[in-house]
């Protein structure tokens, strides 16, 4: 059984800084790709960066420039810097990994863009 727990999400003004982290636990061998998703309300769940094992990365438009995906293979963990943070950026966020083709989710951590 594979687990996603994400962490680090919370309340940050416009222009603040966040680091998401997402520790990867059970039979992650296999996994093709591990990548952050967000979901704000009434709205689509939408991808915020992924890695590929390759160490290929894709990030959303939204996010190029301002937000950096990394991952620490001997943790099994995930990360996500997030700068420059704008109110429009708040959203669920949830962890992501593909693993022999099935999808697994974390339960997600909030985060809070505002003044």
């Amino acid at each position: 059984q594979v687990q996603l727990v994400e962490s680090g999400g919370g309340l940050v003004q416009p222009g603040g800084s966040l680091r998401l982290s997402c520790a990867a636990s059970g039979s992650t061998f296999g996994s093709t790709v591990m990548g952050w998703y967000r979901q704000a309300p009434g709205k689509q769940r939408e991808l915020v960066a992924r890695m590929f094992t390759s160490g290929i990365t894709n990030l959303a438009d939204s996010a190029k420039g301002r937000f950096t995906i990394s991952r620490d293979n001997a943790k099994n963990t995930l990360y996500l810097q997030m700068n420059s943070l704008k109110p429009e950026d708040t959203a669920v966020y949830y962890c992501n990994a593909v693993i022999w083709g099935v999808n697994y989710w974390g339960q997600g951590t909030q985060v809070t863009v505002s003044s």
